[in-house]
C-alpha cells in the first residue's frame, strides 16, 4: 500500500560532504530539486552540524539525522531526546531490542528508523561479523523487532523491501539506500543495490541517493532526473 507521501519528498539526498560550507553550496545548487536531506557522520565530524541542521529546517527542508546511534540504552535515549522539537524528521539507531526501545520511547516528534543490514555488506561480510543466517532472514528479524520496539521504520536494501512488504505490518516505513540509477562502479562500496524503479516496485517509501547526484556534472539535473523516475514509479 502506497503511503500518502508527496512524491518530491521521497528522494532523500545524502549530503555527504566534508563541511557545512560545502553542504550549503550544494543545497543552493540543488534548490527545489531536493526537499529532503540526510546529514551523517562526515558532516558531524566536520563541525557546525546543528547549525547546518537548523539552517536546513529554516529553508523548509526535511532533515534525516543519520548518526546510527549505538550505545547503552540510556545513552541512546538521551541522544535521541536531544533531537526533539528541532524539525528533525528521521533518525537512525543500531542495536538490540532494548536499544531500539529506548530510542522509540525518547523520540517525541522524531521518527526512529532501525538499521537492518547495511547495503555495503554482503554474505561474506555477515560471515565475518558472526551472523550465520541469510541476509533476508536477518532483515526480517530486525524489522519485526524494530516494530515491536516502537520504531517507525527501517533502513533496508531494496532487495529486501519486497520481503518486508509481504511479511511485516504495512505501517512500517521502508527507507532504501544503495540506489544506483546506472550500473554500479567497481570502486563503489555499495554492494546490495537497486535502481529507482526497482526500489519502489519492491515497496520502498523513500530512497536515499548520494554519489549519483553529488558527483554528477550537473547535480540539480541529476536530482530532477531521479525525481522524474520516482514520479513514474509511484502509483
Amino acid at each position: 500500500m502506497t503511503k500518502p507521501i508527496p512524491n518530491r519528498e521521497r528522494l532523500i539526498f545524502a549530503l555527504d560532504v566534508a563541511d557545512a560550507a560545502a553542504a550549503r553550496k550544494l543545497v543552493g545548487q540543488l534548490d527545489d530539486a531536493v526537499q529532503f536531506y540526510k546529514i551523517g557522520l562526515e558532516l558531524f565530524m566536520g563541525g557546525e552540524y546543528f547549525t547546518l541542521l537548523d539552517w536546513l529546517v529554516g529553508r523548509q527542508k526535511k532533515v534525516f539525522v543519520d548518526l546510527k546511534f549505538f550505545d547503552v540504552p540510556a545513552t541512546v535515549a538521551a541522544a535521541v531526546r536531544q533531537l526533539r522539537n528541532r524539525g528533525v524528521h528521521f533518525t537512525t539507531v543500531h542495536g538490540n531490542q532494548s536499544i531500539m526501545q529506548a530510542a522509540a520511547e525518547a523520540k517525541g516528534d522524531v521518527k526512529v528508523l532501525a538499521v537492518t543490514v547495511l547495503t555495503s555488506l554482503d554474505r561474506g561480510d555477515l560471515d565475518d561479523l558472526g551472523f550465520h543466517c541469510d541476509v533476508e532472514q536477518l532483515v526480517l528479524s530486525r524489522a519485526r523487532r524494530a516494530l515491536e520496539a516502537g520504531c517507525d521504520g527501517v533502513v533496508s536494501s531494496g532487495l529486501e523491501a519486497q520481503l518486508l512488504r509481504q511479511h511485516i505490518d504495512s505501517r512500517l516505513l521502508v527507507v532504501t539506500p544503495g540506489i544506483r540509477p546506472v550500473e554500479n562502479r567497481p570502486t563503489d562500496d555499495q554492494k546490495r543495490v537497486v535502481t529507482v524503479a526497482q526500489a519502489f516496485e519492491y515497496g520502498a517509501d523513500y530512497i536515499v541517493v548520494g554519489r549519483p547526484i553529488r558527483d554528477a556534472a550537473d547535480p540539480r539535473a541529476a536530482a530532477e532526473l531521479i525525481q522524474g523516475q520516482i514520479a513514474s514509479s509511484v502509483a
